[in-house]
């Protein structure tokens, strides 16, 4: 899997820089957008493998950027990875039912990150 691109839309810097420091250590190109308007532009221009997605985001929720995602022919089928502070709960089914693969709770593991990437990238990959 390595070599594969995923853009991380998270405004949180030191998540940010947590996030980065394990998916480049495990091979994949990271883009990074701090708000939801950024996040839309920035997955049109880079065309990413994979999108990591906050849900608390400026400028916008990170449902509504979800389904500007689902709603663009060019994204539609990029894999999303929820990763979020919010509560399970409440949020959970909403996410998937919204498009998301996973929805993972902040602070996420190593390995249950490193196991929603793999297994979202190898359905995505069985559909193209």
């Amino acid at each position: 899997m390595t070599g594969k691109k995923i853009l991380l839309v998270e405004d949180d810097k030191d998540t940010v820089r947590a996030m980065a420091v394990r998916l480049k250590s495990w091979g994949y190109n990271l883009t990074v957008a701090g708000d939801a308007i950024a996040a839309v532009s920035t997955a049109r221009k880079e065309k990413p493998d994979l999108i990591i997605l906050d849900l608390g985001l400026p400028g916008g929720d990170g449902f509504a950027v979800m389904e500007r995602f689902r709603s663009n022919i060019d994204l539609m089928l990029v894999p999303i990875i929820v990763v979020s502070a919010r509560d399970p709960m409440l949020n959970e089914d909403r996410a998937v039912e919204a498009g998301a693969e996973a929805f993972l709770q902040k602070p996420v593991e190593n390995g249950e990150l490193f196991a929603a990437i793999d297994k979202a990238l190898s359905k995505s990959e069985r559909v193209a």
